[in-house]
């Protein structure tokens, strides 16, 4: 059986490496999550969306007016 001090330096050392962890994960999702909403307002790729959406818009009329709805 682990000594009792053992045990509480293991847990001091795991909760430290949690909170440590955490934080790193906080930062890199900041850093991801604005690359990602700088991307998405880009203009190219803006125009890009509005180009797709009227294609996919488009066949979804097509495909209505096929099946009579």
């Amino acid at each position: 059986m682990p000594k009792p001090t053992t045990v509480l330096l293991l847990a001091v050392v795991g909760i430290g490496a949690y909170v440590a962890g955490a934080k790193a994960g906080r930062a890199r999702y900041r850093d991801i999550s604005h690359a990602a909403k700088h991307l998405w307002d880009d203009p190219s790729l803006r125009k890009a969306r509005k180009r797709a959406r009227k294609v996919v818009d488009s066949a979804a009329h097509r495909a209505s007016k096929k099946l009579g709805a």
